[in-house]
């Protein structure tokens, strides 16, 4: 550890300055950072307090409000205060509601007179890619033994680090240890040399992908389209219950009738009034 980061790694952030933090990221993103998230927001700080060459907690939040770290330092604040988890078929039960229920409601049109041609399905929260590519896998399967079955398939995440990460579509030997031998053959490609322990999504998948970045708290989210099915998992545990609910009716909001929201395991809608039924454990249907 160099001199200078030792000098930032022994300080800490005033009361005040990390209300003046979190306060800014709660407005922007969302994100609640209370008291006892101080020694978070304080390790994430740090690696841009040295990279911006500023010295102290106090500097750096002088820099971000300041005109030019307004215009600035706001998305990389956000890259380095979220938390990008995920991995490849993470809570498989969705995809197999997905592929045995969801799917086949909507083409067979149950509710709503709704009949569905094309698919148009939203990873919200995507994070480094591993969910859309996921999707994108199950999607061209199901594709491949339901005659006529098109999909589009859009991806979007709040961080521009994250989302450079799954544009490359890179990704290390034990992420992928939790897909099957055939659809790694299928969707994946090695490395040309051997001892480079990744693989890369082969080209074709990764075009099905669009990968954008949005931010849940704008009142308009700037979607291709109204959807039929979203998968917004693990992403609104870091919201406070009005933020939960008003992410969720968003999202509702541009969902078909009789389309599907699939949330994480840990996240729940009770005690809001949405337009959305539970269908099955973290399961929803718009009404």
């Amino acid at each position: 550890m160099d001199v200078f980061y030792d000098k930032i790694f022994m300080q800490e952030i005033s009361p005040e300055d990390f209300k003046k933090l979190s306060d800014a990221i709660y407005r922007y993103c969302g994100i609640n950072l209370p008291e006892n998230k101080k020694n978070l927001l304080e390790g994430r700080v740090r690696k841009r307090i040295k990279q911006l060459g500023l010295g102290s907690f106090e500097n750096y939040v002088n820099y971000v409000f300041s005109p030019e770290g307004l215009e600035n330092e706001i998305t990389p604040l956000i890259d380095v205060i979220t938390t990008n988890k995920t991995d490849f078929f993470r809570e498989n039960m969705h995809y197999d509601f997905l592929v045995n229920t969801a799917l086949p409601e909507l083409e067979a049109g149950k509710k709503n007179d709704f009949v569905l041609d094309n698919a148009n399905v939203w990873s919200a929260g995507c994070s480094t890619g591993e969910e859309p590519y996921t999707l994108a896998m199950i999607l061209s399967e199901y594709a491949e033994v339901n005659r006529g079955f098109t999909f589009t398939l859009f991806a979007s995440d709040i961080s521009t680090e994250a989302l450079k990460h799954a544009v490359t579509g890179v990704y290390e030997y034990d992420k992928i240890e939790v897909i099957s031998s055939e659809m790694k053959k299928k969707y994946l490609m090695k490395h040309k040399n051997p001892e480079k322990k990744i693989v890369k999504i082969v080209p074709e998948l990764q075009r099905l992908v669009r990968f954008e970045r949005i931010n849940f708290m704008d009142s308009v989210y700037n979607l291709p389209h109204k959807m039929d099915i979203v998968f917004c998992r693990n992403v609104l545990i870091y919201f406070d219950k009005a933020t939960q609910e008003k992410v969720i009716r968003n999202i509702a909001n541009n969902l078909n009738p009789g389309g599907f929201l699939f949330l994480g395991h840990s996240e729940s809608t009770m005690g809001m009034k949405l337009p959305i039924e539970r269908v099955a454990s973290t399961i929803y249907r718009k009404k």
